[in-house]
């Protein structure tokens, strides 16, 4: 039976609404001792960008680096999949498949029009899951350009789209899963296909509406305050199916009042965040967080920290391409690239002076990352 709720309201502000934030994303406050560490405590980072989601990971711990995080990978402490929204994330192996087992059917339903238009029938993918699992069992692992060259070779054609669609089911469906880094042409870390059998624990044995909320309660240890639009858009999920969640959490959720907004946020984040006050490190912090960050990308509503003067800044022409940011007082206040070994700062007006020498203490802590 559902727990019951007891109401508790309290109202603040938004900057109250921004620190908790990222505190629960680990970007202010405690940080975690490694990558794995960091994508658990989010339970999942966006990383279709993978070097974006390296350095996202990076961020949130005490001062990992790339090879840390490459390092993860390949031991199988993190890996990458299509958890939600067909949007690859950073995941912790032991969370991959009780979240597929709330999204999955939802999303496999979604991909039978685009999969009839390239001629992908259901004797395609069983064909396909015969030959790559032959390749793969027993710790096998196999790139992305490899897969392709066996399918085509077994006469499973992989042109257009296809390939990338056979392995986009494969994992929905909890077959495959990215894990271990191998070096591309170029040089850059990319990761290869296993099976996700090997790579992850068997999934707990939760009820549909244990997995709900289990999938809300992490959502917002790791987001929140968030609203109930922003886990369902999150997670691709229903409306109803957030409010039986709710029910179930009872009372380790709070809600709270911003500008008349409601949003949720688990009572601990809440009761630890009242017991300590934000320290002046926190108020007057610059970070440079990378392009598709989940402190950006957790949520739908995006205006708390975003105006919409530069939404077009942050996602030039509104391709879905969103750049890296400079956040200041919880707030996006510029654009960063790299150059070379250089960081170049692109803010949407001057900084000051006291900004300036924390944006460039924040370009050296991702050197560091960066090597």
């Amino acid at each position: 039976m559902p727990a019951s709720r007891t109401a508790r309201t309290s109202r603040v502000s938004r900057g109250d609404l921004l620190r908790l934030r990222r505190l629960a994303q680990a970007i202010d406050g405690p940080r975690e001792p490694d990558p794995a560490a960091a994508a658990r405590r989010l339970l999942a980072l966006q990383g279709q960008d993978f070097a974006a989601g390296c350095w996202a990971l990076a961020l949130r711990t005490t001062g990992s680096t790339l090879n840390d995080v490459l390092a993860d990978l390949d031991a199988g402490r993190i890996i990458r999949s299509w958890p939600m929204r067909g949007t690859l994330h950073f995941v912790a192996p032991d969370d991959l498949r009780w979240m597929l087992s709330v999204t999955m059917d939802r999303m496999v339903a979604s991909l039978g029009r685009r999969q009839e238009q390239l001629g992908l029938a259901r004797a395609d993918f069983e064909r396909a899951a015969e030959v790559v699992s032959a390749a793969l069992t027993g710790g096998g692992s196999i790139s992305r350009a490899d897969v392709m060259e066996l399918w085509e070779s077994a006469g499973i054609a992989t042109t257009g789209q296809r390939g990338y669609h056979l392995i986009y089911f494969l994992a929905q469906t909890g077959l495959l899963c990215w894990g271990p880094v191998v070096r591309s042409g170029n040089g850059n870390p990319t990761q290869a296909l296993v099976l996700l059998d090997e790579w992850a624990p068997p999934p707990p044995a939760l009820e549909p509406d244990e997995a709900l909320a289990r999938f809300l309660l992490r959502y917002l240890s790791g987001h929140g305050p968030a609203t109930v639009r922003d886990f369902v858009w999150w997670t691709k999920g229903t409306v109803a199916g957030a409010k039986t969640a709710l029910g179930v959490l009872g009372d380790s959720v709070t809600t709270l009042d911003v500008d008349g907004v409601e949003y949720l946020v688990t009572t601990e984040l809440v009761d630890g965040a009242a017991g300590a006050p934000a320290t002046r490190a926190e108020k007057e912090a610059v970070h440079l967080l990378p392009a598709f960050d989940e402190y950006l990308l957790g949520y739908q509503d995006r205006a708390p920290i975003l105006d919409d003067e530069h939404a077009e800044l942050i996602v030039p022409g509104n391709n879905g391409v969103f750049q890296a940011i400079i956040v200041a007082g919880g707030r996006i206040v510029g654009t960063w690239r790299r150059d070379g070994r250089t960081v170049v700062p692109l803010p949407f007006a001057p900084l000051t002076p006291a900004r300036q020498g924390r944006l460039e203490r924040a370009a050296t802590a991702y050197s560091r990352f960066a090597g």
